[in-house]
C-alpha cells in the first residue's frame, strides 16, 4: 500500500511514518517544516516540502492508497491571540486535502482529533459523549471531523478519526514536559506551573498512540471514531516533580493562574477507551509510567 503521510516530519507523524514503513508500506511526507524537523523524516520515506495551504498537492496523491492526515497547529494557547492559525492551519488545510482526494479518487483518511473536541466532559469519556468545545483549537479539529464525515457520506471515502490524549514521547517539542525542562534549564530554583498544579489528565506513550491506530484500521463503518488514551491520570504538580527529579533539581513550584494553566485548557481529562480495546489493544504504559520515559528521552537527546 503506498501512504501519504501530512505533517510526517512532526512528533506523532514521524512515528506514524517509521510504523509504516516496518510494516512494508510505501510513504511519501508531505510536511512545510514549520515545526517539523528534517531529521526526523525516516530515509526511506519520499519527502515532499510543500504547505497545506499553499499549494494544491493533487500531484502529491499520485498512487497513494491511504492518507494519514497529522499536519496541524496543536498549540491550544495560540488560538486566543491569533484565532487565524487554527482556521487556517486546521480547518482550511483539512478542506483543501480532501478536495484533492477527491479529485485524485483517494478514498481512505486517517485523522489525528484530539479530546480537547469534548471540553470539559465527564470522565471517562466516552466517543458518543456530547462534543462542545471550549477552545478554538478544539472547534477546528470538530470542524475537520464534520469536513470528513461529509466528505466520506458525500463522495463514498471512509475514514479513522481517532481522538488522542496527550501524546508524549521521543520527538516531542511541545507540551508540559518540554515547557518544564525549557523553563528549568533557564532557572534551576524556580519552576512556574500554569494553574494550580491540579489539573489532572491523561498521557499516552507515542508507542501505545501508533500501535493503537493501526488496530482502529480493523474497524470498517464509514466513518470510524475512537478515543486513544491511557486508563489513568496523572497531575501536572507530580510531571513537575518528576521531571526536576530526572534533572537532579529541588526548585520552588510557583502557581500562577487559577484552576487551568490558559484560556481553553481543561483541567480534568480522561478518555474511555473501551471501543478501542474490544478491538484488542491495550496500552502498555500508565500516565505516569509514560511521563517518566519521556523525560529521560528528552534529556538525554538534549532537546
Amino acid at each position: 500500500m503506498h501512504v501519504l503521510v501530512t505533517g510526517g516530519a512532526g512528533f506523532i507523524g514521524s512515528h506514524i511514518v517509521e510504523r509504516l514503513i516496518i510494516d512494508g508500506h510505501g510513504v511519501r511526507v508531505v510536511d512545510n517544516l514549520s515545526s517539523g524537523k528534517r531529521e526526523n523524516i525516516h530515509p526511506k520515506a519520499e519527502f515532499i516540502k510543500a504547505d497545506l495551504i499553499k499549494e494544491d498537492i493533487f500531484s502529491y496523491l499520485e498512487n497513494v492508497d491511504m492518507v494519514f492526515h497529522i499536519a496541524a497547529n496543536p498549540d491550544v494557547r495560540i488560538g486566543v491571540d491569533n484565532p487565524d492559525l487554527h482556521y487556517e492551519q486546521n480547518i482550511v488545510a483539512t478542506y483543501r486535502l480532501l478536495e484533492a482526494m477527491r479529485r485524485r479518487e483517494v478514498e481512505a483518511i486517517v485523522f489525528t482529533s484530539t479530546s480537547t473536541v469534548y471540553g470539559e466532559a465527564t470522565t471517562p469519556t466516552p466517543e458518543e459523549h456530547p462534543t462542545t468545545p471550549i477552545s478554538l483549537y478544539g472547534a477546528s479539529k470538530l470542524a475537520c471531523e464534520a469536513l470528513i464525515s461529509a466528505y466520506c457520506h458525500t463522495f463514498g471515502m471512509k475514514s479513522w478519526i481517532y481522538r488522542l490524549a496527550n501524546v508524549i514521547g521521543g520527538r516531542s517539542g511541545h507540551g508540559v514536559i518540554f515547557d518544564f525542562i525549557a523553563k528549568l534549564k533557564k532557572n534551576p530554583e524556580k519552576l512556574e506551573i500554569l494553574g494550580d498544579g491540579n489539573q489532572n489528565k491523561s498521557y499516552i506513550y507515542v508507542e501505545d498512540c501508533i500501535e493503537g491506530m493501526m488496530v482502529g484500521l480493523k474497524a470498517e463503518e464509514k466513518v470510524n471514531i475512537f478515543n486513544i488514551g491511557s486508563e489513568d491520570q496523572i497531575s501536572v504538580r507530580r510531571i513537575a516533580e518528576i521531571v526536576s527529579k530526572e534533572m537532579g533539581l529541588h526548585p520552588e513550584f510557583v502557581y500562577t493562574g487559577g484552576d487551568r494553566g490558559w484560556i481553553g485548557d481543561v483541567p480534568v481529562m480522561l478518555l474511555s477507551i473501551e471501543k478501542l480495546k474490544a478491538l484488542g489493544w491495550t496500552p502498555k504504559y500508565s500516565s505516569e509510567r509514560a511521563v517518566i520515559k519521556t523525560v529521560r528521552e528528552v534529556l538525554w537527546k538534549g532537546n
